[in-house]
């Protein structure tokens, strides 16, 4: 089959879809990818076609405001010349990436769309997506989120009045429906099934698979000497620009009974007597034989993490990194900190309470366990098969 893969260009969506696209590509399908220029090279060295995705401002900002869905309106036009010439079977549109779908409609395409994180549609009785509030254990807790359901239909509301003027802007039929950029066909949800509160019904397009993990090829690193507990700090390049959170580590557990191993991409850091700091290294490599990960929750990272077998230290600071942080805590495969608290003592407090006893750990491999019987792109790969071919 031919098969066209769209993604938003940071690694968190990105690389799903390389991964996804590698297995559809080693079964044999044609596959395209369009995403940023930046990840050429590594897709068509998975055996992809590389398409470069237009790169307009995505988000509004003070001084460069948008109109809801300008960049899409723009982008849709440009992509629905590489649909035409590539005609694909299928096109699977990153949650990010509204414009392949709007494209794929354009040109009469059917098209999916990979979720690469949890399933972020609301259910009564859960709390707001992304505030990173615990699923309630009470009557009264259910009741207080159901109050607030409302609130949330409003803002879906208003996302699908905005949504249908871009798609009027195409020559594209208003929807009836919220969530509109999300397919009714296929919704590829790459998370584990152990993150996802339990829902009273699934969207009948949903489809959980499992995480789909790709990284960049890196060179594997030793961990510091000693025979301590490792613990890796793995912090999001995006959000942490300047090192926050490795700093915060190296200080806090500065004179832990552990060793730490830490990733600095860009600048240089000076590490205390029981760490290493690294450029780069392999996070598949690195995460086997940690005992701990600390990140910022990234879901790229945290299902790394969990793969892996390693409990996590949660630090959200953007996004929907605080629901992530919410669910390994409520999953008890780690524990999320409040931005007030992360810094070097609620680091270290918290990595203690991670490594005191076995319970993380054992949680944390029991999904490690899970990934090695269920591949996530193989998961993913036969749901796109199945639908293309209709």
């Amino acid at each position: 089959m031919r098969l066209l893969l769209a993604a938003f260009g940071d690694p968190g969506h990105a690389f799903p879809a390389i991964a996804l696209g590698r297995e559809l590509a080693a079964r044999g399908h044609e596959v395209w990818l369009e995403t940023w220029s930046r990840w050429r090279e590594h897709v068509e060295r998975e055996g992809m076609r590389f398409a470069a995705a237009p790169e307009y401002q995505a988000f509004p900002t003070r001084e460069r405001p948008l109109k809801p869905y300008e960049a899409a309106v723009k982008a849709a036009r440009a992509s629905s010349v590489l649909v035409r010439d590539v005609e694909p079977d299928l096109v699977v549109a990153d949650i990010l990436t509204v414009a392949a779908g709007l494209a794929a409609e354009l040109a009469g395409r059917p098209w999916a769309t990979l979720v690469p994180h949890l399933l972020p549609t609301p259910e009564p009785g859960f709390p707001l997506y992304s505030t990173g509030a615990r699923l309630p254990r009470t009557a009264a807790g259910r009741a207080w989120w159901r109050a607030l359901d409302p609130l949330a239909l409003i803002g879906a509301r208003r996302g699908r009045g905005d949504l249908n003027g871009a798609r009027a802007r195409l020559g594209l039929s208003s929807l009836a429906h919220v969530h509109g950029g999300i397919s009714r066909r296929l919704a590829l949800v790459a998370t584990f099934p152990q993150l996802e509160y339990p829902r009273a019904v699934w969207p009948a397009a949903a489809r959980v698979t499992g995480p789909l993990l790709w990284e960049r090829p890196a060179a594997a690193v030793e961990p510091p000497p000693g025979e301590g507990p490792l613990v890796l700090v793995a912090p999001s390049t995006s959000q942490d620009p300047g090192g926050a959170l490795l700093a915060a580590t190296l200080e806090g557990l500065a004179d832990e009974p552990v060793r730490v191993l830490g990733v600095a991409p860009g600048h240089p850091v000076r590490a205390p007597r029981n760490a290493r700091v690294v450029e780069w290294l392999s996070y598949a490599d690195a995460m086997r034989q940690a005992d701990a990960v600390v990140c910022h929750a990234g879901h790229g990272t945290l299902a790394r993490a969990l793969a892996s077998g390693a409990p996590v230290i949660a630090c959200p600071v953007a996004g929907d990194m605080a629901e992530n942080g919410a669910r390994v805590a409520w999953a008890g495969a780690g524990v999320s900190l409040p931005r007030r608290l992360i810094g070097p003592r609620g680091v270290r407090l918290a990595v203690r309470k991670v490594l005191a006893g076995p319970s993380f750990a054992l949680r944390a491999a029991t999904f490690s366990a899970w990934a090695r019987t269920h591949d996530g792109a193989a998961a993913a790969a036969d749901a796109v098969e199945e639908l293309a071919r209709g």
